[in-house]
């Protein structure tokens, strides 16, 4: 039996590769401490935990939901927008729900996307934007961020280019994995880009409320929801990565165009976590600040740890990670000069720190080849784990 020509070109998720080689390290006695991914550990608030666990107990919770999810749900959404972004929405029309916002950068592709069609995507960026577009038979136009460019998109290099076939293009800021924060002049400067060549803007903006003190969304800027797309998610400001709640919001021509698509893959998400996410889209600011002040000494953690592997970064970024750019000088990176590794230089800090200090860090090539030379640590892990982390890389120094 042969597998799908739409799955050639397409790997196993890097993460998914990864773990299995930690747990197999783990079976061996490693006890490996995983900075590589942006899970958080934290917990969501006690009362989004008590609201589902009073609804599950309801007998009449339990059947099919409307493919456009709960009012209850669409309503919070709207006025979580409201309240943290200054974006007016139209619950009724302008919001979709969604089983985690990855499913959305699908959708997407599977609703706009024919074979031949181009999508823009960042390099770095995250690996789904590529596989996505790949699976819905699009061709991927890789655009480069640069660190000499403020981890920002050259216009003139974009208009540059032949984008005849470019229907959309992925943009995610705050940025993963540079934690590069968005600025309003450049999202006035994406709006003007995408109106003047036709594309469909697909902003992904999970992160814009961990380390930062100004959530922005690019539905903001005016004019933005002729052209734009934004998915957004509750994984990691409300510490509710495994519970899958997302959202699409847009233009109700846009939403309408995707629920064509996603009323075809679920059949809605159970009402009771619907009603425990409303509850969560809730909170207040005091949630967010003790989030914030758990990261925030986690990051200096991090930071110390970085030090010590002689890597530079900016302490302005923002999101669950640090990235950080490689040193060339120390005798481990001349090493991995003469010795190219797959993923390039971050690629030969991270197996190294993985196999000689049992600590994994993720390598930047796997966010594209603009990553190279990169590495990225997550804050997903407790004070105690980084030091310990930190410990045993000077143990092994």
């Amino acid at each position: 039996m042969q597998t799908a020509k739409r799955l050639e070109g397409i790997g196993e998720y890097y993460f998914s590769q990864k773990l299995r080689e930690i747990d197999e390290l783990n079976k061996q006695g490693k006890n490996i401490i995983n900075l590589g991914i942006g899970s958080p550990d934290l917990p969501p608030h006690p009362d989004v935990i008590k609201v589902l666990q009073e609804e599950s107990a309801k007998p009449n919770v339990h059947a099919y939901q409307s493919y456009k999810g709960s009012p209850v749900l669409r309503n919070a959404m709207r006025d979580w927008y409201q309240k943290w972004y200054n974006v007016e929405l139209n619950a009724d029309a302008e919001i979709l729900p969604l089983i985690g916002s990855k499913e959305g950068i699908m959708h997407i592709c599977m609703t706009y996307l024919d074979a031949g069609d181009e999508a823009l995507v960042p390099n770095p960026g995250y690996p789904t934007y590529m596989s996505a577009v790949k699976l819905a038979g699009g061709t991927v136009k890789h655009y480069e961020l640069k660190e000499e460019n403020d981890w920002h998109p050259s216009f003139d290099d974009l208009n540059a280019m032949d984008l005849s076939r470019v229907k959309l293009m992925f943009v995610n800021y705050p940025h993963m994995p540079t934690g590069k924060l968005p600025d309003a002049d450049f999202f006035k400067q994406l709006i003007a880009f995408a109106k003047q060549h036709h594309i469909l803007i697909v902003h992904d903006n999970p992160y814009s409320f961990i380390l930062n003190e100004h959530p922005t969304s690019l539905l903001s800027t005016e004019g933005a929801k002729e052209v734009v797309l934004e998915l957004n998610s509750l994984s990691k400001s409300q510490n509710m990565a495994g519970w899958r709640v997302g959202m699409l919001c847009a233009a109700k021509e846009r939403i309408d165009e995707v629920l064509k698509f996603k009323s075809n893959m679920d059949s809605g998400m159970f009402l009771p976590l619907q009603l425990a996410a409303a509850k969560a889209l809730s909170l207040e600011k005091d949630w967010y600040d003790s989030v914030n002040a758990v990261y925030r000494k986690r990051r200096e953690k991090v930071f110390q740890l970085l030090d010590l592997l002689q890597c530079s970064y900016s302490k302005e970024q923002v999101g669950m990670f640090v990235w950080a750019k490689t040193s060339p000088q120390t005798p481990l990176q001349r090493r991995g000069a003469l010795e190219p590794h797959p993923i390039g230089r971050g690629g030969v800090l991270s197996d190294e720190v993985l196999y000689n200090s049992n600590v994994f860090i993720t390598p930047g090539g796997i966010f594209g080849t603009a990553g190279d030379g990169f590495v990225r640590v997550s804050l997903c892990s407790t004070v105690e784990k980084l030091e310990e982390a930190k410990q045993r890389i000077i143990n092994n120094e």
